[in-house]
């Protein structure tokens, strides 16, 4: 009889107790008031302010120094313009001077073949030097600063170093090949040696960077995609055909687009080691374009050739883009 009693009073307590407060271990969960609300509400309304904040600053900055001298670029070129005089409209008779001028056809001449060169010397080089460091075991770190300190040296810097590299009475490539007892070479004073002068220049002054995204791109793959191909028997030319160059195809198809984009831009080489001689077999179309801006004193020429270079990237990099999406799509 007591059993019972504690049991009926246990039950009728936890019936006149009520269902658990709010708050307490096991009871519901305390339902959000407005306030509460408003509060994660006002905290991303500020944290996407601030963000779109820094956004606003880096859009204004690139379209204060890169979006609005293109457009106007585009618009002078179809002026007749010298600065502190008003503009003159001429439609596109600065398109047609510039298509006339002797030097026009040698500028996009050599801006080609330099590009062609750089390709052939400076796309291969890069790759090759990701494979090889790519394969040290010691010394690693080391080979990479060396690597990529041409890169931390200023353009101007490393083109001076360059000229004085290729003087042809006392440059150190000259003494070099009469200590060893060879033929000495004009280099960049020769109108046929000057342009491969300069593309050498170029590749060592921008193979930095580009090895080590190879390099990095090469430790991405997976070492059992080499374990395989060894167990096949694959030599290291076979290992490099269809294992590496496979597994890095998209980072080999953007560099070169990038590189051929800079390329067909080069400039300070130029400009600094040759000074687009010996006969113009250097002069460039960033370099015809220096001239007619600043030695000229013709903007509208000058623009009207850069439009020209625009529109001829432009084209290239959409057939670029759109040739290896369809590769892709293939595969």
């Amino acid at each position: 009889m007591k059993t019972v009693s504690i049991h009926e009073s246990a039950r009728s307590g936890d019936a006149g107790a009520g269902p658990p407060a709010a708050g307490r271990p096991g009871g519901p969960a305390p339902t959000p008031g407005p306030a509460s609300r408003r509060r994660p509400l006002r905290r991303r309304i500020a944290d996407q302010s601030r963000a779109y904040a820094f956004l606003l600053g880096g859009l204004l900055c690139f379209a204060l120094f890169s979006w609005y001298p293109a457009v106007r670029a585009v618009i002078i070129a179809f002026q007749k313009y010298t600065p502190g005089s008003d503009p003159e409209w001429v439609g596109t008779a600065n398109f047609t001077r510039v298509f006339q001028d002797p030097e026009f056809g040698a500028a996009w001449r050599n801006t080609l073949t330099f590009t062609l060169l750089a390709l052939l010397i400076g796309f291969a080089v890069p790759f090759v030097m990701a494979l090889v460091l790519n394969e040290l075991r010691h010394a690693r770190a080391f080979f990479r600063v060396v690597v990529y300190l041409p890169v931390m040296i200023p353009p101007v810097v490393s083109a001076l170093l360059w000229k004085w590299f290729y003087d042809p009475g006392a440059g150190l490539a000259n003494e070099t090949l009469r200590f060893l007892h060879l033929p000495t070479s004009n280099w960049s004073n020769g109108a046929d040696t000057a342009l491969v002068s300069l593309v050498i220049v170029s590749t060592w002054a921008a193979m930095g960077g580009t090895v080590l995204i190879y390099l990095a791109a090469l430790q991405g793959i997976p070492g059992e995609l080499y374990e395989a191909a060894e167990l096949d028997g694959a030599n290291l030319w076979q290992r490099v055909r269809h294992v590496t160059i496979p597994q890095t195809r998209f980072i080999i198809l953007m560099l070169m687009l990038l590189q051929i984009i800079a390329t067909m831009q080069v400039f300070t080489e130029p400009f600094v080691i040759t000074g687009g001689g010996p006969e113009n077999s250097t002069v460039t179309v960033l370099y015809l374009i220096y001239k007619y801006a600043f030695l000229y004193n013709d903007f509208g020429g000058a623009c009207a050739l850069s439009v020209m270079l625009l529109l001829l990237l432009s084209a290239f990099s959409a057939i670029y883009l759109r040739f290896t999406r369809s590769q892709e799509d293939a595969v």
